[in-house]
């Protein structure tokens, strides 16, 4: 489809929204500003560029073999240059900190600092990106037994401290030298497999090693910190130390974000709910979107009703600037490129359905005690014609429609994917 039917096919849509009176323009002004942050693991199956060889660990696991995955940091530039292209509006990037550029030296994670970044620095500069930042408390020798800021060894801690401490600075050195703050998030794997004896001792010491971590105060225009739970995991399926409980109150009472991801609860539970919850206390929230299939699998992200409700949550309540978006999932069966731009470009549409919707008119008819009409309106949103939108949207920054973009995909698998060993 040519800008031109686009543009036609648009003036009739937006005369239609507009006889609920929903400004299309505008929806379409607010999701052009909304940057999304990708998640760089899903490009190497979670493997990074460190040369410890340390197996994944701390409850993750990647499943699937698809040819072509990155084997070096500037293939996985590439890559995400690649999928980046194939996704409307100007986005972000998620680092982990086993990513850093090491020159095949053995530097451990105590010993991690800004210089080891300098060329994802200068990749994001030269790209307008943001950069987002996490700590790796996993595949590593001092996580083998699946603690590490709750550990029982004051060693093991204090090693686990330095590197969120270090991991702090290099998220301040990303956001002055992009001029946007970096998120800095810490997920810990610590839990036990069976019930434990003790559930207070590891929850003590992780509020004192994050306490610690956190010390020195860091200017939020460069840095800003997130602490994420997790219900369980591979391997802590009975007690994990940092759980939602924990987290929300070390949030709240230490004014940092809380990531709310969406695999991290329970299966049938999801964190559209929550989240006009927390931000009654918290300034901020760090989401990320994912999709657990019976368990925290971290599945592609899909165009499904979860996802739409997360969309419809933030957008409706007004929290598009109180919520930093990222997306978290790592999938290694499929075309890993492909697989960011399904999941960015189905959040990406959700949050346009969500910005299309009247919710001032809906808000009036539950005002009224109207739940007739607020559930025949909700009802008739579902088939209004948001596609053609979204299709204006994508030529408009220069992207492919969909069903186009696999040709693109297909393009680049074949003439670079496939000469990856």
């Amino acid at each position: 489809m040519t800008k031109k039917q686009t543009e036609r096919a648009l003036a009739f849509v937006r005369d239609r929204y507009g006889e609920l009176g929903v400004d299309v323009n505008e929806a379409l002004r607010r999701l052009a500003a909304i940057r999304v942050s990708l998640h760089c693991w899903q490009g190497d199956d979670v493997g990074g560029f460190e040369a410890s060889g340390s197996a994944l660990g701390g409850g993750l696991a990647v499943t699937g073999n698809y040819p072509g995955k990155a084997r070096t940091p500037q293939e996985l530039r590439a890559d995400l240059e690649q999928a980046l292209a194939l996704i409307p509006g100007r986005h972000r990037v998620s680092l982990h900190a086993m990513y850093g550029e090491f020159d095949g030296k053995r530097v451990d994670r105590d010993e991690v600092s800004p210089q080891h970044f300098r060329n994802w620095i200068a990749w994001a500069k030269e790209n307008r990106l943001g950069l987002d930042f996490n700590p790796t408390f996993f595949a590593h020798p001092k996580a083998a037994d699946g603690f590490t800021l709750a550990h029982s060894t004051k060693s093991i801690r204090e090693f686990w401290i330095e590197h969120g401490r270090r991991c702090r600075e290099i998220g301040a050195a990303m956001g002055k030298a992009l001029g946007t703050p970096c998120v800095t998030n810490i997920w810990i794997p610590d839990g036990y497999k069976d019930s434990p004896a003790d559930r207070k001792g590891p929850r003590e010491r992780l509020a004192e090693s994050l306490d610690a971590i956190f010390q020195k105060p860091l200017s939020p225009k460069l840095n800003v910190d997130a602490v994420e739970p997790k219900l369980f995991g591979i391997g802590s399926e009975s007690y994990v130390a940092g759980s939602h409980e924990f987290y929300l109150g070390y949030a709240i009472t230490r004014k940092k974000l809380l990531c709310l991801d969406a695999g991290h609860y329970h299966p049938t539970e999801t964190i559209a709910d929550k989240i006009s919850s927390v931000l009654q206390y918290l300034p901020q929230i760090l989401l990320h979107v994912s999709r657990g299939v019976r368990w925290d699998s971290d599945h592609v992200v899909t165009f499904s009703d979860d996802l739409l409700s997360i969309a419809r949550e933030i957008v409706a309540n007004g929290y598009v600037s109180r919520v930093h978006i990222g997306l978290d999932y790592f999938d290694a069966s499929i075309n890993r490129v492909a697989a960011w731009v399904i999941g960015a470009r189905n959040l990406l549409r959700a949050l346009l359905v969500a910005l299309l919707e009247p919710t001032e008119r809906l808000r009036r008819l539950e005002a009224d005690s109207d739940p007739t009409g607020r559930l025949a309106l909700m009802e008739e949103l579902k088939t209004l014609p948001f596609g053609v939108v979204w299709d204006y949207h994508c030529v408009k920054h220069g992207v492919p429609l969909e069903g186009a973009w696999m040709k693109e995909i297909q393009r680049y698998a074949n003439e670079v994917l496939a000469k990856r060993s």
